[in-house]
């Protein structure tokens, strides 16, 4: 639980700096949204950029591994968004329900506790992981937000106001764009990788801040959206993780560490990716955070109980 412990806690203790920053008045009542603005429209394109621009795409091609990956993010997301659209819920607010359930923090928590564990041969396959979640989930994610907001209904129209949408969105444009410079087998030269370090690596706090502060102005008010929350939660930290670890030793059988490595990662708490869309578009915000909450606290029991299982399945 230790080891849980000290890569979990300090996530939990930024949002509780912004929170107490909220609380106290010390920053302005507009932090949160102008906070959430820096990261969605610099820090998170920043990082995603150096991120595709930097992978070694022949060495992260694992194809049992990332099949395991995305079997639970599929049905995680596409269960959850095809569940809640039945029940009436607007797709927009769905898919962000969706993102909530299945969108592991990799990024922020999954490097140091893959490195801690397995030691640094495992971050290549933390890194496939971090790709998946934070750019293709996430592309999936917004391109479903965007055609629930558009209310065109001529065909041609709809798809035209989409893609200008989809165009103008920089957490679909940093990735394309990362992924077309590494097609070229150039470094990014030293200072603009310097830049893009520097911005990149305040996106995650920025974006903990920012959830705390909105925790702070939203938390008298909701009350009615903790059950959807808490269901998310269970979603993310046990039905995910149960779902790739049938894939990883039963349908694929990958070798003990990778099989390790990939069911902790899909056990991991929610990132803070959603709640950045849902602050965004202004929906489904206070869910959002109600889960990267939950899922954040309770992922101590449940990543140390994963471990746990893990090593007794690989004894």
């Amino acid at each position: 639980m230790l080891t849980s412990l000290s890569v979990v806690f300090p996530v939990f203790a930024v949002i509780v700096a912004g929170f107490a920053c909220g609380r106290l008045g010390l920053l302005g009542p507009t932090a949160s949204s102008e906070l959430n603005r820096f990261v969605v429209y610099l820090g998170l394109p920043a990082l995603l950029f150096e991120v595709m621009a930097e992978a070694n795409w022949p060495a992260l091609w694992q194809p049992g591994f990332m099949a395991s990956f995305a079997i639970g993010v599929v049905v995680i997301f596409g269960g959850t968004l095809i569940y809640q659209v039945a029940r009436g819920r607007h797709l927009t607010d769905a898919s962000i329900d969706g993102l909530n359930a299945g969108y592991a923090n990799v990024g922020y928590i999954g490097f140091p506790l893959c490195e801690l564990i397995f030691g640094r041969q495992s971050l290549a396959l933390v890194t496939i992981a971090t790709i998946m979640t934070v750019s293709v989930l996430f592309a999936v994610a917004i391109i479903f937000v965007e055609i629930g907001l558009q209310t065109e209904r001529r065909a041609h129209r709809l798809v035209l106001k989409i893609g200008k949408a989809l165009i103008r969105n920089p957490l679909l444009v940093a990735p394309l764009l990362g992924a077309v410079w590494s097609t070229f087998h150039t470094p990014v030269p030293e200072a603009a990788r310097t830049v893009l370090h520097l911005v990149g690596n305040a996106a995650s706090p920025c974006a903990l801040v920012s959830l705390g502060l909105f925790l702070a102005a939203s938390h008298r008010g909701g009350r009615s959206s903790r059950p959807v929350a808490m269901t998310l939660t269970v979603l993310k930290l046990i039905v995910q993780p149960g779902i790739v670890a049938i894939c990883a030793y039963g349908i694929f059988k990958l070798p003990p560490v990778p099989a390790a490595i990939v069911v902790l990662l899909s056990a991991l708490p929610t990132g803070t990716g959603p709640f950045m869309v849902a602050e965004f578009y202004k929906r489904e915000a206070v869910v959002t955070s109600g889960t990267i909450l939950f899922t954040t606290i309770a992922s101590v029991v449940s990543l140390t109980a994963c471990l746990a299982l893990v090593g007794h399945i690989q004894n």
